[in-house]
Protein backbone atom coordinates (compact mmCIF):
# COMPACT_ATOMS: atom_id res chain seq x y z
CA UNK A 1 0.00 0.00 0.00
CA UNK A 2 2.78 2.39 0.96
CA UNK A 3 4.61 1.53 -2.25
CA UNK A 4 1.55 2.35 -4.31
CA UNK A 5 1.24 5.74 -2.62
CA UNK A 6 4.89 6.53 -3.35
CA UNK A 7 4.46 5.62 -7.02
CA UNK A 8 1.40 7.86 -7.28
CA UNK A 9 3.28 10.75 -5.69
CA UNK A 10 6.19 10.24 -8.10
CA UNK A 11 3.82 10.24 -11.08
CA UNK A 12 2.16 13.42 -9.84
CA UNK A 13 5.50 15.18 -9.26
CA UNK A 14 6.84 14.04 -12.63
CA UNK A 15 3.68 15.20 -14.35
CA UNK A 16 3.87 18.54 -12.57
CA UNK A 17 7.49 19.13 -13.60
CA UNK A 18 6.73 18.02 -17.16
CA UNK A 19 3.80 20.38 -17.39
CA UNK A 20 5.82 23.19 -15.81
CA UNK A 21 8.69 22.56 -18.19
CA UNK A 22 6.31 22.44 -21.12
CA UNK A 23 4.97 25.89 -20.13
CA UNK A 24 8.31 27.69 -20.56
CA UNK A 25 9.02 29.46 -23.87
CA UNK A 26 11.65 31.87 -25.22
CA UNK A 27 11.02 35.20 -26.93
CA UNK A 28 13.85 36.43 -29.20
CA UNK A 29 15.33 39.92 -29.15
CA UNK A 30 13.37 42.64 -31.02
CA UNK A 31 10.23 40.49 -30.92
CA UNK A 32 7.27 39.99 -28.61
CA UNK A 33 4.71 37.24 -28.07
CA UNK A 34 0.93 37.70 -27.77
CA UNK A 35 -0.27 35.46 -24.93
CA UNK A 36 -3.97 34.61 -24.77
CA UNK A 37 -5.72 32.92 -21.88
CA UNK A 38 -8.68 30.80 -22.90
CA UNK A 39 -8.92 32.74 -26.19
CA UNK A 40 -8.75 36.21 -24.64
CA UNK A 41 -5.78 38.60 -24.75
CA UNK A 42 -3.81 38.17 -21.55
CA UNK A 43 -0.40 39.85 -21.89
CA UNK A 44 2.57 40.68 -24.10
CA UNK A 45 5.63 38.55 -23.44
CA UNK A 46 8.86 40.51 -23.79
CA UNK A 47 12.23 39.13 -25.06
CA UNK A 48 13.72 36.47 -22.82
CA UNK A 49 12.40 33.45 -20.94
CA UNK A 50 8.64 33.43 -20.21
CA UNK A 51 6.10 30.99 -18.84
CA UNK A 52 2.51 30.19 -19.56
CA UNK A 53 0.01 27.80 -18.10
CA UNK A 54 -0.17 24.82 -20.44
CA UNK A 55 -3.54 24.15 -22.06
CA UNK A 56 -4.87 27.41 -20.62
CA UNK A 57 -2.51 30.05 -21.99
CA UNK A 58 -1.49 30.01 -25.65
CA UNK A 59 0.81 32.05 -27.86
CA UNK A 60 -1.45 33.68 -30.44
CA UNK A 61 1.37 35.27 -32.48
CA UNK A 62 4.83 36.75 -32.39
CA UNK A 63 5.46 40.29 -33.67
CA UNK A 64 8.79 41.77 -34.72
CA UNK A 65 9.87 45.29 -33.77
CA UNK A 66 12.30 45.44 -36.68
CA UNK A 67 11.74 47.81 -39.60
CA UNK A 68 9.85 46.23 -42.48
CA UNK A 69 9.70 47.49 -46.05
CA UNK A 70 6.68 47.26 -48.31
CA UNK A 71 6.88 47.96 -52.06
CA UNK A 72 3.82 49.44 -53.71
CA UNK A 73 3.58 50.17 -57.46
CA UNK A 74 0.86 52.64 -58.40
CA UNK A 75 -0.34 53.39 -61.94
CA UNK A 76 -1.74 56.88 -62.27
CA UNK A 77 -2.07 59.80 -64.71
CA UNK A 78 -0.34 63.17 -64.61
CA UNK A 79 -1.90 66.57 -65.25
CA UNK A 80 -0.73 66.48 -68.89
CA UNK A 81 -2.46 63.09 -69.41
CA UNK A 82 0.61 60.85 -69.26
CA UNK A 83 0.27 57.47 -67.56
CA UNK A 84 3.12 56.63 -65.19
CA UNK A 85 3.96 53.80 -62.81
CA UNK A 86 5.15 55.18 -59.48
CA UNK A 87 7.05 52.77 -57.21
CA UNK A 88 6.77 53.61 -53.50
CA UNK A 89 8.76 51.94 -50.72
CA UNK A 90 7.14 52.29 -47.27
CA UNK A 91 9.27 51.48 -44.24
CA UNK A 92 7.31 50.74 -41.06
CA UNK A 93 7.51 48.93 -37.72
CA UNK A 94 5.31 47.90 -34.80
CA UNK A 95 5.13 50.35 -31.87
CA UNK A 96 6.23 48.57 -28.70
CA UNK A 97 3.56 50.28 -26.62
CA UNK A 98 0.74 49.48 -29.07
CA UNK A 99 1.20 45.78 -29.69
CA UNK A 100 -2.46 45.09 -28.89
CA UNK A 101 -3.68 47.50 -31.60
CA UNK A 102 -1.10 46.24 -34.12
CA UNK A 103 -2.30 42.64 -33.78
CA UNK A 104 -6.02 42.91 -33.08
CA UNK A 105 -7.09 46.02 -35.03
CA UNK A 106 -6.14 45.19 -38.61
CA UNK A 107 -6.77 41.92 -40.40
CA UNK A 108 -4.03 42.64 -42.99
CA UNK A 109 -1.87 45.66 -42.21
CA UNK A 110 0.07 45.46 -45.51
CA UNK A 111 -3.12 45.61 -47.55
CA UNK A 112 -4.22 48.60 -45.48
CA UNK A 113 -0.93 50.43 -46.13
CA UNK A 114 -1.20 49.67 -49.85
CA UNK A 115 -4.69 51.12 -49.97
CA UNK A 116 -3.55 54.34 -48.31
CA UNK A 117 -0.55 54.62 -50.64
CA UNK A 118 -2.73 54.11 -53.73
CA UNK A 119 -5.14 56.80 -52.55
CA UNK A 120 -2.43 59.33 -51.62
CA UNK A 121 -0.31 58.91 -54.77
CA UNK A 122 -3.34 59.14 -57.04
CA UNK A 123 -4.33 62.33 -55.24
CA UNK A 124 -0.89 63.97 -55.62
CA UNK A 125 0.42 62.98 -59.07
CA UNK A 126 -2.61 64.18 -61.13
CA UNK A 127 -1.91 67.71 -59.85
CA UNK A 128 1.53 67.76 -61.53
CA UNK A 129 2.82 67.59 -65.09
CA UNK A 130 5.25 64.81 -65.97
CA UNK A 131 8.42 66.91 -65.57
CA UNK A 132 7.28 68.11 -62.13
CA UNK A 133 6.61 64.54 -61.03
CA UNK A 134 10.33 63.82 -61.45
CA UNK A 135 11.52 67.06 -59.84
CA UNK A 136 9.01 66.93 -56.94
CA UNK A 137 9.13 63.23 -56.08
CA UNK A 138 10.41 64.07 -52.58
CA UNK A 139 7.35 66.25 -52.00
CA UNK A 140 5.11 63.37 -53.03
CA UNK A 141 6.98 61.00 -50.71
CA UNK A 142 6.68 63.45 -47.80
CA UNK A 143 2.95 63.82 -48.44
CA UNK A 144 2.54 60.03 -48.39
CA UNK A 145 4.55 59.73 -45.18
CA UNK A 146 2.75 62.53 -43.32
CA UNK A 147 -0.69 61.15 -44.19
CA UNK A 148 0.24 57.56 -43.37
CA UNK A 149 1.94 58.52 -40.14
CA UNK A 150 -1.15 59.74 -38.30
CA UNK A 151 -3.43 57.06 -39.70
CA UNK A 152 -1.26 54.00 -39.09
CA UNK A 153 -0.22 55.15 -35.62
CA UNK A 154 -3.75 54.53 -34.36
CA UNK A 155 -3.37 50.95 -35.60
CA UNK A 156 -0.10 50.47 -33.73
CA UNK A 157 2.35 51.03 -36.59
CA UNK A 158 5.00 53.72 -37.04
CA UNK A 159 5.79 54.91 -40.58
CA UNK A 160 9.56 55.38 -40.57
CA UNK A 161 9.97 56.60 -44.16
CA UNK A 162 8.24 56.69 -47.52
CA UNK A 163 10.41 56.77 -50.64
CA UNK A 164 9.63 57.21 -54.34
CA UNK A 165 12.07 54.69 -55.79
CA UNK A 166 11.02 54.80 -59.45
CA UNK A 167 8.88 56.81 -61.87
CA UNK A 168 8.33 54.93 -65.09
CA UNK A 169 6.27 56.61 -67.86
CA UNK A 170 4.74 54.78 -70.78
CA UNK A 171 7.31 53.43 -73.27
CA UNK A 172 6.12 55.72 -76.09
CA UNK A 173 6.32 58.76 -73.82
CA UNK A 174 9.80 57.77 -72.69
CA UNK A 175 10.96 57.43 -76.31
CA UNK A 176 9.49 60.85 -77.14
CA UNK A 177 11.27 62.40 -74.15
CA UNK A 178 14.56 60.89 -75.28
CA UNK A 179 14.05 62.29 -78.80
CA UNK A 180 13.31 65.76 -77.40
CA UNK A 181 16.39 65.61 -75.22
CA UNK A 182 18.53 64.44 -78.16
CA UNK A 183 17.21 67.26 -80.39
CA UNK A 184 17.94 69.86 -77.71
CA UNK A 185 21.49 68.58 -77.26
CA UNK A 186 22.08 68.54 -81.02
CA UNK A 187 20.81 72.12 -81.26
CA UNK A 188 23.15 73.24 -78.49
CA UNK A 189 26.04 71.38 -80.13
CA UNK A 190 25.31 73.01 -83.51
CA UNK A 191 25.20 76.46 -81.88
CA UNK A 192 28.50 75.86 -80.12
CA UNK A 193 30.06 74.50 -83.31
CA UNK A 194 28.87 77.58 -85.24
CA UNK A 195 30.31 79.92 -82.62
CA UNK A 196 33.59 78.02 -82.73
CA UNK A 197 33.79 78.27 -86.54
CA UNK A 198 32.92 81.96 -86.35
CA UNK A 199 35.74 82.61 -83.90
CA UNK A 200 38.17 80.65 -86.10
CA UNK A 201 37.20 82.61 -89.21
CA UNK A 202 37.43 85.95 -87.39
CA UNK A 203 40.86 85.06 -86.08
CA UNK A 204 41.97 83.92 -89.53
CA UNK A 205 40.72 87.17 -91.07
CA UNK A 206 42.50 89.20 -88.41
CA UNK A 207 45.70 87.21 -88.97
CA UNK A 208 45.42 87.64 -92.73
CA UNK A 209 44.84 91.39 -92.38
CA UNK A 210 47.82 91.69 -90.05
CA UNK A 211 49.90 89.63 -92.48
CA UNK A 212 48.91 91.89 -95.40
CA UNK A 213 49.81 94.98 -93.41
CA UNK A 214 53.22 93.58 -92.54
CA UNK A 215 53.72 92.38 -96.11
CA UNK A 216 52.89 95.87 -97.45
CA UNK A 217 55.30 97.47 -95.02
CA UNK A 218 57.98 95.02 -96.10
CA UNK A 219 57.43 95.79 -99.80
CA UNK A 220 57.49 99.52 -99.08
CA UNK A 221 60.74 99.16 -97.15
CA UNK A 222 62.20 97.01 -99.90
CA UNK A 223 61.35 99.59 -102.56
CA UNK A 224 62.71 102.40 -100.43
CA UNK A 225 65.96 100.47 -100.04
CA UNK A 226 66.11 99.86 -103.78
CA UNK A 227 65.59 103.58 -104.52
CA UNK A 228 68.22 104.51 -101.98
CA UNK A 229 70.68 102.02 -103.50
CA UNK A 230 69.93 103.26 -107.01
CA UNK A 231 70.53 106.86 -105.85
CA UNK A 232 73.93 105.93 -104.47
CA UNK A 233 74.77 104.10 -107.71
CA UNK A 234 73.82 107.16 -109.81
CA UNK A 235 75.87 109.44 -107.59
CA UNK A 236 78.92 107.21 -107.89
CA UNK A 237 78.50 106.93 -111.66
CA UNK A 238 78.21 110.70 -112.07
CA UNK A 239 81.31 111.18 -109.96
CA UNK A 240 83.23 108.84 -112.24
CA UNK A 241 81.77 110.31 -115.49
CA UNK A 242 80.82 113.95 -114.87
CA UNK A 243 79.31 114.45 -118.34
CA UNK A 244 76.76 111.64 -117.88
CA UNK A 245 73.20 112.69 -117.11
CA UNK A 246 71.50 111.24 -114.05
CA UNK A 247 68.41 110.13 -115.98
CA UNK A 248 70.49 108.21 -118.48
CA UNK A 249 72.46 106.50 -115.76
CA UNK A 250 69.19 105.64 -113.95
CA UNK A 251 67.74 104.02 -117.05
CA UNK A 252 70.87 101.97 -117.55
CA UNK A 253 70.89 100.78 -113.91
CA UNK A 254 67.21 99.81 -114.06
CA UNK A 255 67.80 98.00 -117.33
CA UNK A 256 70.62 96.02 -115.68
CA UNK A 257 68.26 95.15 -112.80
CA UNK A 258 65.63 94.07 -115.30
CA UNK A 259 68.08 91.80 -117.11
CA UNK A 260 69.22 90.29 -113.77
CA UNK A 261 65.59 89.54 -112.95
CA UNK A 262 65.14 87.72 -116.24
CA UNK A 263 68.25 85.67 -115.45
CA UNK A 264 66.81 84.59 -112.10
CA UNK A 265 63.53 83.62 -113.71
CA UNK A 266 65.30 81.63 -116.40
CA UNK A 267 67.60 79.93 -113.89
CA UNK A 268 64.71 78.67 -111.73
CA UNK A 269 63.68 75.15 -112.79
CA UNK A 270 60.17 75.57 -111.36
CA UNK A 271 59.54 78.94 -113.03
CA UNK A 272 56.55 79.30 -115.34
CA UNK A 273 56.87 80.34 -118.97
CA UNK A 274 57.04 84.14 -119.30
CA UNK A 275 56.79 85.91 -122.69
CA UNK A 276 58.74 89.18 -122.60
CA UNK A 277 59.12 91.48 -125.68
CA UNK A 278 62.76 92.41 -126.30
CA UNK A 279 62.67 94.83 -129.19
CA UNK A 280 64.53 98.14 -128.53
CA UNK A 281 61.28 100.10 -128.37
CA UNK A 282 59.73 97.67 -125.93
CA UNK A 283 62.79 97.75 -123.67
CA UNK A 284 62.46 101.52 -123.49
CA UNK A 285 58.81 101.13 -122.52
CA UNK A 286 59.75 98.65 -119.79
CA UNK A 287 62.36 101.07 -118.48
CA UNK A 288 59.84 103.90 -118.33
CA UNK A 289 57.25 101.69 -116.60
CA UNK A 290 59.77 100.61 -113.95
CA UNK A 291 60.87 104.21 -113.35
CA UNK A 292 57.31 105.46 -113.08
CA UNK A 293 56.37 102.66 -110.66
CA UNK A 294 59.39 103.08 -108.41
CA UNK A 295 59.19 106.88 -108.22
CA UNK A 296 55.42 106.82 -107.78
CA UNK A 297 55.90 104.62 -104.70
CA UNK A 298 58.65 106.95 -103.53
CA UNK A 299 56.42 110.02 -103.65
CA UNK A 300 53.33 108.30 -102.25
CA UNK A 301 55.18 106.77 -99.30
CA UNK A 302 54.67 103.16 -100.47
CA UNK A 303 50.87 103.29 -100.03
Amino acid sequence: MRRMIVEVICVIVTTFFAVALFGFFIVKQQTCAIVERLGKFFRVAQPGLSWRIPFIDSIASRLSFRIHQLYVEVETKTQDNVFVNVAVAVQYRVLSDKVFQAYYTLQDHQAQIKSFVFDLVRAQVPLLILDDVFSKKDDIANAVKSNLLGTMETFGYEIVEALITDINPDANVKAAMNEINTAQRLRVAATERGESEKIIRVKQAEAEAESNILHGRGIAGQRAAIIEGLGHSVEEFVKQIPDAQASTVMEMVMLIQYIDTLKEIGGNARASVVFVPHSPGNLKDVSEQIRETVFADKFTGGK
